[in-house]
């Protein structure tokens, strides 16, 4: 008996991975969006391959719509939580009320950014519920050289401020649930269309909506991604010694008398000097305090 071997055409693109689910990789190239798996090499390797990432995959002539991911293209960067890879910055989203803001967990997405070297902007939502707790929050981290942006549903000029920060940029909206990441994205993409959540009056925080991670593209040039709920983050490579460098305005006034001076307790430190001038947040150096005390005493934040 005679035997045809079938010889399948074989095309190699570059594409972006934009969602990951039930170990299944999308892959948008050439305005297509192509289902993907990773090649066993990528356990192997212990490469674990993230929305965000550019990848080389191989697909068939005969079908483009499948395809494999062959590998995995240089990251700028990359994010436990958000499990994300190449953003540009990440939109921290709190909200003024319902839930009420996290002063300390602004600060760690602040310290996880800064470590990773990826810009942050701050946006306060929901500022029609409690304006004066959102302008503190604002005058804090303003102080601190953040960008910080006040929004509200039915304030149309906050939002296209917001939108008009997403322009060709891929960005990460992050923050704990019921702050209105969602909402703020479907306002500013019509065609998203993401579930939204309540707050649980019981806790007083909202129900997570969002069940894994998407890229979604703007149509205003750019990417968005809009991640699960959360309200804790690992920085198990932050120590103690490390953990002033990544409070940004620190290194503005460290002309300390000692070069090794942590902020702490050390005579002739400029930086609580700053603090009691005005100069540095009170607010902002107790969160480092409380932060330094759990690295000093062998925890972790």
């Amino acid at each position: 008996m005679a035997f045809r071997r079938l010889i399948l055409e074989v095309e190699s693109r570059t594409g972006l991975i934009v969602k990951i689910l039930g170990g299944f990789y999308y892959v948008t190239s050439d305005d297509e969006i192509i289902e993907c798996r990773a090649r066993g090499l990528f356990r192997k390797n212990r490469i674990t391959p993230l929305v965000g990432d550019y990848c080389r995959i191989r697909i068939t002539k005969e079908d483009s719509t499948v395809g494999y991911i062959e590998e995995i293209l240089p990251r700028k960067n990359e994010l436990l939580r958000p499990p994300v890879a190449n953003v540009d910055q990440i939109i921290i989203v709190f909200s003024s009320r319902n839930p009420n803001p996290n002063v300390r967990l602004i600060d760690k997405f602040l310290l996880q950014n800064e470590f990773y070297g990826i810009s942050s902007i701050i946006c306060i939502n929901k500022m029609d519920l409690d304006w004066e707790e959102g302008e503190r929050l604002k005058s804090i981290y303003e102080k601190a050289g953040y960008d910080v942006l006040l929004t509200s549903s039915g304030e149309i000029e906050s939002l296209a401020v917001l939108k008009d920060r997403l322009v060709n940029k891929m960005s990460a909206f992050a923050g704990p649930s019921g702050v209105g990441k969602s909402t703020l994205l479907n306002l500013i993409e019509k065609s998203l269309s993401l579930k939204t959540g309540e707050i649980s009056e019981k806790l007083n925080r909202g129900k997570h909506t969002t069940r894994h991670v998407e890229l979604f593209k703007l149509s205003i040039g750019g990417w968005v991604v809009d991640t699960a709920g959360f309200s804790s983050l690992d920085l198990e490579q932050i120590t103690k010694s490390s953990l002033k460098d990544y409070f940004i305005e620190f290194s503005l006034h460290d002309d300390c008398r000692f070069s090794d001076c942590h902020h702490y307790r050390e005579p002739g430190c400029q930086v609580k000097e700053m603090v009691q001038a005005g100069t540095i947040s009170p607010e902002r150096y107790a969160s480092y305090l409380e932060l330094y005390e759990i690295l000093l005493s062998g925890g972790k934040i």
